[in-house]
């Protein structure tokens, strides 16, 4: 296929255009498979990356935030708080960089065969999943250790979850559109992923947030997303801040449907630039 079929078919109809995802699953299932398995080859340490990360995270703001600053955690232990956090910010930090830099890695894909290009970075989103199922094990362990039993609140926790995967891949998408035209934007996404990492109740309660910040600090999606994370496990000391949580919700989806417009807008370059 030429450039310019390419450029013809990336640029199809909306409904065209969905069938064709649709139609192109059994790509967005081998290419989920193939980034999973890529992801730990040839590692020492295999899929212990996916808990080793977490820990080590959770240990240095439990020991800097929680014992150094004196922060409070509203009565529930420290690195409990602290790793009910890390789960919705793991997912929502490595699920935006497989995103955003998604399409560089299958250049020749991209640039030489028809399909849906939203496949791609989708199926690198669901990559980090992976890594969210082996740390929620582990953090189970811990809740049994600490005594901790989420209740009834525990069936909300897959509707922050799909927030959390909301969050990454709307903004990936921009991020993935951007970096073929501009490859320096895959030089930007670690930086924004660790000062989001600080500007994210990560390391500490968002109750410490001064009221009159609440609304600025909710700007943040992630904020509502991890509140409710702490919530729905039972990990907080009250409600969450059910503003910020619907904020989150509103951002999440505005970021979803502008990436995917953006993402639409810039497909049928794709082949030309990358």
């Amino acid at each position: 296929m030429t450039e310019t079929e390419l450029t013809v078919t990336a640029g199809r109809a909306g409904t065209q255009y969905w069938r064709d995802v649709w139609r192109f699953r059994g790509l967005f299932y081998f290419l989920t498979w193939r980034d999973i398995l890529v992801r730990y080859k040839q590692t020492l340490l295999g899929a212990s990356w996916a808990l080793i990360r977490p820990l080590l995270t959770m240990v240095v703001f439990t020991v800097v935030f929680g014992g150094l600053a004196g922060l409070p955690s509203g009565g529930v232990a420290y690195p409990v708080m602290v790793f009910a956090a890390l789960l919705p910010w793991q997912l929502f930090a490595s699920g935006l960089t497989e995103c955003g830099t998604s399409l560089q890695r299958n250049v020749n894909l991209v640039s030489k065969v028809y399909f849906p290009r939203l496949i791609v970075p989708l199926s690198a989103v669901m990559v980090s999943l992976v890594d969210f199922v082996i740390a929620f094990v582990v953090f189970a362990g811990m809740m049994a250790w600490y005594g901790i039993v989420p209740g009834m609140k525990m069936v909300f926790l897959p509707l922050f979850l799909l927030l959390a995967l909301l969050c990454a891949l709307g903004l990936g998408l921009w991020l993935a559109a951007l970096n073929v035209k501009y490859r320096d934007v895959q030089m930007l996404i670690p930086y924004v992923v660790q000062v989001g990492l600080f500007a994210s109740p990560v390391g500490y309660a968002s109750d410490i947030v001064p009221v009159q910040w609440r609304s600025l600090y909710s700007l943040n999606p992630m904020v509502g997303v991890i509140d409710g994370f702490r919530w729905a496990l039972g990990t907080s000391a009250g409600e969450p801040y059910w503003a910020s949580v619907a904020l989150s919700f509103l951002i999440a989806a505005l970021l979803f449907a502008s990436g995917v417009w953006y993402f639409r807008r810039m497909e049928r370059t794709f082949a030309d630039v990358i």
